[in-house]
């Protein structure tokens, strides 16, 4: 099936070339995505400090990533809607002055609500980033590589997670709190001028057909259209299913868990946490190998790395909790950490369902309906932990093990919509091959 894929890709009307320039505007795109994710996980870093800054509990710590997140869910499809609609340049645009401004707002901060208050205007600016850079590199590359570009997005997302775990974290340390964030606050400017400047929604000659936009009316039957494709919904529970081990791991509680919990010092923590990244990237890489020449690998590779996840947390936990010496061995945390970095990666595989389930007109839509899917898994595992650790007194076995409880969740809904995706996917496969090589007379 792959091979048949990469032919129809390959044969698409205006499909566009790529190439150095593709590469130069993309690259532009994907440098306001880095930039977001340097800000949306400095907090991660931060946590402890967050606690004695603003004098708050383990609930109050997670309140704040819960809100940027819920901010960034509930804004996906409203920012595929713009993206169809407006473009990449004036979303992304938008984006770098909103992720800049709550940057230096959390900087500034005298107080927990103001602090709270510049997170949501952050989560917000960084609703508009990765939607947009999907759409980018789907109108300046050929569809063939979307699994690959997709992934190399992430992969530099990851990179903006790397420079906050390593970097920002001797800032924090070294030059104090309002220093850093508002030091990292001009990297937000730098990225808008080239943006403003250099970048272009798609290569010359390559313009999409017009679409009519018509209000309210227009809005719920593209939303409902793309509902409608069972690989938007497969796509979205794979998102969520995948993404959200990691991202709470990196978001927030995984320097606490490792402190507290296993006795790590800041600086060992500090190396797990950089593991998971560059365990990300190196997986990306591999994964987007093999999708972009096995489309059957999807679902295989996405069921396994949430196995191998659950798996992994349920020996990292049952071995705190029953060891005599009540914390994991380094070894299994090493393991622990280059499994969690599989789960992006995973987690990109969401859109390699929902793409090709949708025309290009929807394609903005549908990737927002699913990036929702792991935001939503990762904020309510973000609530649930900081709940539980306060019910419990800080017990990390009782508030981790609700990974377990959204992963059975995702993994039934996802074993419930595979055939009827796969079916419609083969069914739009066939209407494309018969409408590429049908010539009236």
């Amino acid at each position: 099936m792959s091979g048949v894929s990469s032919a129809r890709a390959a044969a698409l009307p205006g499909d566009p070339p790529g190439g150095r320039r593709a590469l130069a505007v993309w690259g532009i795109g994907v440098s306001v995505y880095f930039v977001a994710v340097i800000f949306r996980t400095s907090l991660g870093v931060a946590g402890l400090d967050a606690v004695e800054r603003f004098d708050v509990g383990a609930s109050a710590l997670s309140t704040f990533s819960i809100l940027q997140l819920l901010v960034y869910a509930g804004m996906q499809i409203p920012v595929g809607l713009l993206v169809d609609r407006l473009g990449t340049k004036k979303v992304l645009a938008l984006g770098a002055v909103l992720f800049t401004a709550g940057q230096l707002g959390f900087a500034f901060s005298p107080s927990y609500g103001t602090a709270l208050a510049s997170r949501a205007l952050l989560g917000c600016g960084d609703a508009l980033t990765f939607i947009s850079v999907l759409r980018l590199g789907g109108r300046w590359f050929p569809a063939r590589r979307g699994p690959l570009i997709g992934q190399l997005a992430g992969l530099v997302g990851m990179a903006g997670n790397l420079v906050s775990t390593l970097v920002l974290t001797r800032l924090l340390h070294g030059i104090g709190w309002t220093a850093a964030f508002g030091g990292s606050a001009l990297a937000g400017a730098v990225v808008l001028v080239l943006v403003l400047l250099f970048l272009k929604d798609h290569p010359e000659g390559y313009e999409p057909e017009p679409v009519p936009h018509q209000g309210a009316a227009y809005v719920r039957k593209q939303i409902a259209a793309s509902w409608r494709e069972p690989g938007t919904r497969l796509g979205l529970w794979v998102h969520f299913t995948t993404q959200f081990p990691a991202m709470v791991f990196l978001l927030l509680w995984g320097l606490p868990f490792l402190v507290e919990a296993q006795g790590l010092s800041r600086a060992t923590a500090g190396e797990l946490l950089t593991l998971v990244v560059l365990s990300n990237m190196v997986v990306g890489l591999v994964y987007g190998q093999i999708v972009a020449r096995h489309h059957e690998a999807r679902l295989p590779l996405a069921l396994g790395t949430v196995g191998a996840t659950a798996l992994l947390w349920a020996l990292t936990l049952g071995w705190s909790e029953w060891s005599s010496a009540g914390r994991a061995p380094m070894g299994l945390l090493l393991t622990l950490c280059v499994v969690l970095g599989a789960c992006g990666p995973a987690s990109m595989i969401g859109f390699d369902f929902a793409r090709p389930a949708n025309p290009p007109q929807r394609q903005g839509t549908a990737s927002g309906i699913t990036n929702m899917g792991g935001f939503i898994a990762s904020m309510t595992t973000l609530f649930a932990v900081g709940v539980l650790l306060d019910a419990t007194g800080d017990d990390y076995t009782v508030a981790f093990s609700a990974v377990f409880v959204l992963q059975a969740l995702g993994v039934s809904q996802i074993l419930r919509l595979r055939r009827r995706a796969a079916r419609r996917e083969r069914e739009r496969l066939v209407a494309s091959r018969v409408e590429t090589v049908h010539v009236p007379a």
